[in-house]
């Protein structure tokens, strides 16, 4: 049986999804400061990560097929560029590193640090629009 949405609350949709940068089993997160970044790229400098990003949507207006709550990850891989300390430090200048995981925003200046990704570019930017629509689709919301 579909779930129903609760009476008095108008129907609503859900897509919540958060990105992870792992680099050899450890979670990167986000750099607590400017010294955190600049060690998290020196960190990265010259090798392969992933960076996983996981998505749930939630629909509250009914009928709601599938029903609860749906979720999915997607894992790209991205190998960084032999960028000098120089680079790190003018990078991290910007201040467009302090709230990225990793240290680094792909569709940004950071962009330039990064010498190749494989598998989904928009994962690496926090949302794969791809399994995003795949999700939404499948419940008949586009």
């Amino acid at each position: 049986m579909a779930a129903r949405r609760p009476p008095g609350g108008p129907p609503a949709v859900i897509l919540a999804a958060d990105t992870e940068v792992v680099l050899d089993g450890r979670l990167l997160g986000k750099p607590r400061d400017a010294a955190d970044a600049a060690r998290m790229l020196r960190d990265l400098r010259g090798r392969e990560h992933e960076v996983i990003t996981g998505l749930a949507v939630v629909e509250t207006g009914g009928p709601v097929v599938p029903p609860g709550p749906e979720t999915t990850s997607v894992t790209s891989r991205v190998r960084m560029g032999e960028y000098s300390e120089a680079e790190i430090a003018a990078y991290v200048e910007t201040g467009e590193p302090l709230d990225k995981a990793g240290g680094y925003a792909v569709q940004g200046l950071g962009g330039r640090l990064v010498a190749a990704v494989e598998g989904c570019f928009t994962n690496v930017v926090g949302l794969p629009l791809t399994t995003a629509r795949g999700l939404l689709a499948r419940r008949g919301l586009l």
